[in-house]
């Protein structure tokens, strides 16, 4: 149980690491794109600016441009000039790298951003490599009058790949700190529930206790009024009542002592059952005959569905007390004339076999589904003390079922009534 706690605990406490982690990254990698490309787009805009004032003078004093000879200017660094007069003439070239060249002129012939504005452009290559550019356009301005248009821009590329490499840096270091982080929630969850685990065995162990010393004197006091009810003396109604007053609450203390015990030893590292293989039909053929007068006082009817020869290797003793507990639950929150049905279930492909307690009570409501199974949990409390019972039977029969090895859930409908299902390896 403690073991799942602290598995529970490191989960969580990773998850919300993780959660951390991954907002960190994005927001850091968001904040150094927006950064980045604040700045590269200033630096452009810049630049732009530079080069249309430059180019006034440049058409003034240029009759052709040397890019008949397919002689462009080299670019200087990263940046790049394309300069056109109003007709359209290339007038001022400073090329970009061969391989991006083509790129920045599809583009220019595409053209439709309005002036001053900066775009991305995000291109691959038949190389797979993909080129990361920002353009944009100013026109040439005299006098008031435009009389050519600039296209400069700059390769990113560099600058985004090393955003991209420094990310995945990121991610690295992140994982490796919510790694570090688990296994320091790991330690610090295991430390955690120590003062947890050593309450836990100290009220398993006053329970243990408790149960153990409450059996002798429950015992004395049960004889003790067996003996009374024989004794020829006592006639009077009044006090036999008394009696069976008294005799009805000592076995109510006993059977709890009981439940107590079986929870506690079940609950006792390195448990051992001893299996057996036996007949499971047999089994609850006996167990619908021990229940049948308690069946009979409410006038309900019990069927015993589908009964195939299935033989089981389980703890015989404690299958029988689960069944007597599945059944009982089912009479006690039966109406009287109501019907339960009992049936087993054999899966060849899983080897394992399911036996089904379905009654027409009265139902459990969904948010109580989860909790039915928890000591001393009572879905209807007044209706529970009416028909008796400590709220142990049900975690009593989980602690069967887990220690088989098997699984137990129920079905429920308000109104309608309830159907346990037990699940249980043959071997």
């Amino acid at each position: 149980m403690f073991k799942k706690m602290r598995r529970k605990l490191t989960v969580f406490y990773a998850l919300i690491m993780a959660v951390f982690f991954i907002g960190l990254v994005f927001g850091m990698y968001k904040t150094m794109q927006w950064s980045i490309t604040s700045e590269q787009e200033r630096e452009v805009l810049l630049f732009a600016e530079e080069e249309a004032n430059e180019h006034v003078f440049l058409f003034n004093h240029m009759t052709s441009f040397e890019a008949e000879q397919q002689n462009y200017q080299e670019g200087s660094g990263r940046m790049y000039v394309y300069a056109f007069d109003m007709e359209g003439n290339l007038r001022n070239a400073s090329r970009p790298s061969p391989q991006l060249e083509a790129i920045v002129l599809d583009k220019i012939a595409q053209w439709d951003t309005p002036d001053g504005q900066v775009i991305g452009i995000s291109e691959a290559t038949h190389f797979k490599w993909t080129y990361n550019v920002m353009m944009t356009a100013k026109p040439i301005m005299e006098d008031g009058k435009q009389i050519g248009t600039v296209y400069v821009g700059r390769d990113v590329t560099a600058v985004y790949n090393g955003l991209h490499k420094a990310t995945l840096v990121l991610v690295l270091i992140a994982v490796c700190a919510l790694l570090a982080a688990v296994l320091v929630g790991y330690l610090m969850a295991g430390k955690a529930i120590v003062p947890l685990k050593n309450a836990y065995e100290q009220q398993r162990q006053f329970a243990a206790d408790a149960s153990h010393e409450l059996r002798t004197p429950l015992s004395i006091v049960l004889s003790a009024i067996e003996i009374l009810e024989e004794e020829p003396e006592i006639k009077t109604p009044f006090v036999f009542e008394i009696l069976n007053d008294m005799k009805d609450e000592v076995l109510k203390m006993t059977n709890l002592v009981g439940g107590l015990l079986v929870l506690v030893r079940s609950e006792q590292p390195g448990q051992k059952i001893i299996k057996e293989t036996f007949n499971l039909t047999l089994a609850v053929e006996q167990i619908l005959r021990k229940i049948q007068p308690l069946a009979k006082k409410k006038e309900i009817h019990i069927d015993f569905i589908n009964k195939p020869i299935v033989e089981v290797h389980a703890e015989s003793g404690k299958i029988k007390q689960l069944l007597l507990i599945l059944l009982d639950n089912a009479i006690k929150y039966t109406p009287d004339q109501g019907r339960v049905e009992v049936k087993l279930q054999k899966n060849l492909e899983t080897n394992t076999v399911k036996i089904f307690v379905a009654d027409t009570g009265v139902g459990i409501d969904a948010a109580n589904l989860q909790q039915i199974f928890e000591r001393f949990y009572r879905v209807d409390k007044v209706r529970s003390r009416v028909c008796g019972g400590s709220g142990l039977g049900l975690s009593i029969a989980r602690e069967i079922v887990n220690i088989h090895n098997g699984t137990i859930h129920v079905d429920s409908t308000i109104g309608k009534g309830s159907t346990f299902i037990v699940e249980l390896p043959e071997f």
